[in-house]
């Protein structure tokens, strides 16, 4: 009973967080977060990273317990570099997915506190979202954290399934712009990456601001 209401109090709170998304363009993948970490209605930091490189061309967004997603990231990390000594090549986003899920689901009992998006470029790009019991499903865009609602309204609105990661970033920022305004937990400022087969790229801060100007 003990271990069932700590579950029950962990998904609870996955419900106020953060807002990040991730789509899928025809030359990439876009990622992007806000800045802010609460702890209830406490504003604990207003620049913490929620979009992470994890290898040349994969990268990951957190929602959730900053330390359960940053061991996470850490431990991806590190698989796909022993996957690179051992192979002598990248492993694939649709690998780092799998095996994220797979040590996730190894920890159902007692899950991490995470939401995350796992995305990359190989061929073409791909997106997968991955719940805190390890389940994961590819997405043409998806959105994750307590402003995902009001995400998912700008994206399904201005998402341009065929267009490239220029056409798609104004509209993954505005997503994250818009959650900033309407969710309390959501805030700071808008981090936006892409993924294309040039490999990882994290947007200066006054590029964005420009976009979203626009």
């Amino acid at each position: 009973m003990e271990q069932e209401a700590i579950l029950q109090q962990k998904m609870q709170a996955l419900k106020t967080g953060t807002t990040t998304c991730g789509l899928v363009c025809t030359d990439g993948v876009v990622l992007a977060s806000d800045r802010r970490a609460t702890m209830g209605y406490f504003i604990a930091s207003k620049d913490v990273q929620k979009v992470f490189q994890i290898d040349d061309k994969i990268a990951m967004t957190v929602a959730g317990s900053v330390a359960d997603a940053q061991f996470l990231v850490r431990l991806l990390q590190a698989e796909c570099r022993l996957y690179k000594l051992r192979n002598g090549r990248n492993m694939t986003t649709k690998n780092a997915a799998s095996l994220l899920s797979n040590m996730m689901f190894q920890y159902k009992m007692f899950p991490y506190w995470v939401q995350l998006i796992v995305a990359g470029f190989d061929e073409k790009g791909e997106v997968y979202s991955l719940d805190p019991l390890g389940g994961v499903t590819e997405e043409k865009y998806t959105s994750t954290g307590s402003g995902s609602p009001v995400a998912y309204g700008v994206i399904e609105n201005g998402y341009k399934a065929n267009g490239g990661v220029k056409d798609n970033a104004p509209v993954a920022a505005k997503a994250i712009a818009m959650a900033m305004r309407r969710d309390a937990a959501t805030g700071e400022y808008v981090d936006v990456a892409m993924i294309t087969k040039s490999g990882f790229k994290r947007l200066e801060k006054s590029d964005v601001i420009k976009m979203l100007e626009n």
